[in-house]
């Protein structure tokens, strides 16, 4: 069985490969469920914020709707009033699905990443160092820009195959934010299929769950520590709730999640 994660960000897709080897397409849907082509779908300068919102059924403002694999079960995602404001809640049962937001390209240089987030049920299987294991309650993904022409000819093909199965390109690089089973506090696991998607754990085990976990990271410096470059353009942020491979179940929520630029000490 293939375990694709493909998540939509830069052009609004990226083939992250996680388990056996392999593409599959991916598709970009609006809230009754039909297909958008990827280039209508607008960039936008801000991350939309769920604490705006009142608590509904249906997308959130701004984010789009993406399909791991048409065999693949959906995540289900809804606005929901809990503790007093509007939280996005995720709820997988051997699902893999999730939600993005397409940026006007932003420089990383003193670009901070900030979130929270709260998992309510263990994964004990899950294992992010093991392609058919690797499962979360809760991740962020951000997308970079870059010279994809100084590659490696084996990420080059990667590439065009993406391309050629999905229709759209792979970001240059990407940083994924997870809530690990296994893994230490500032692991950074680089993917089995691709040196272009490094996962950093924020947060490890299930000791702490029912608390909410704040977080704000440093997106270059995170960048120069996982590729050992300066990195280029924010061009996407993705959230991805998954229990597809340990054919298990997880509820979880996401507070807002923002992007902020710090002035230089």
């Amino acid at each position: 069985m293939y375990k694709i994660a493909l998540s939509i960000i830069s052009l609004f897709i990226i083939v992250a490969l996680s388990g056996c080897a392999g593409f599959g397409g991916g598709s970009v849907q609006d809230e009754s469920g039909q297909a958008i082509r990827v280039d209508q779908i607008p960039a936008q300068e801000d991350l939309p914020k769920f604490s705006a919102e009142a608590a509904r059924e249906g997308m959130p403002q701004g984010w789009s709707f993406y399909r791991i694999a048409p065999y693949k079960k959906n995540t289900v995602y809804r606005l929901e009033n809990y503790q007093g404001r509007t939280v996005l809640s995720a709820s997988s049962k051997t699902s893999a699905s999730g939600l993005a937001v397409k940026l006007n390209p932003k420089k990383a240089t003193n670009l901070w990443l900030q979130w929270e987030w709260k998992a309510l049920s263990a994964m004990p299987e899950a294992d992010n160092n093991e392609g058919y294991r690797d499962d979360a309650p809760l991740r962020i993904l951000v997308a970079f820009d870059g010279n994809k022409s100084k590659l490696p000819l084996k990420e080059k093909m990667n590439f065009e195959m993406a391309n050629l199965i999905s229709g759209q390109e792979m970001p240059y690089a990407t940083l994924m934010y997870i809530w690990s089973g296994k893994s230490p506090v500032d692991s950074v696991i680089t993917n089995a299929h691709t040196s272009r998607i490094k996962m950093i754990v924020v947060d490890s085990g299930w000791d702490n769950l029912g608390q909410w976990h704040k977080h704000q990271r440093d997106l270059s410096a995170d960048y120069k520590r996982a590729y050992g470059e300066t990195p280029g353009d924010v061009i996407g942020i993705a959230l991805l709730t998954d229990t597809d491979n340990t054919k298990s179940e997880t509820r979880a929520f996401y507070g807002d999640i923002e992007l902020v630029r710090k002035p230089i000490k």
